[in-house]
């Protein structure tokens, strides 16, 4: 499994590059975690791979999974069950929504 920093992730942003990035909280912690441009697709929703398979437009896409933080497995156990179901371009942030925060705190203390 691939996995992606928080630098990676506004990398990849930045240049416009096309992927589904996928929140795998449940709805009720998706506001709070929620990074500009994802979509929120609970780990249980029980239509999971399907539903980001339409997010991602097809299984060779480009799919980024994230969750809380790193003390959080949902983004590692996502990106095993789209691999396992046929994904071939999978990228975990395990830092997560803290991470993207954290970077973001710090961004804005040094301008």
């Amino acid at each position: 499994m691939k996995t992606l920093s928080a630098q990676e992730l506004k990398s990849m942003q930045d240049r416009s590059e096309q992927f589904a990035l996928i929140n795998v909280l449940p709805a009720k912690q998706f506001e709070e975690t929620a990074i500009s441009g994802a979509w929120n697709i609970p780990l249980d929703d029980p239509n999971f791979i399907s539903r980001v398979e339409q997010a991602a437009g097809s299984r060779r896409n480009t799919v980024v999974v994230y969750c809380a933080g790193p003390q959080c497995p949902a983004s590692r156990q996502a990106a095993q069950r789209l691999e396992a179901a046929g994904f071939t371009n999978v990228l975990a942030f395990e830092g997560g929504a803290l991470a993207w925060q954290e970077m973001h705190n710090m961004a804005g203390a040094n301008s």
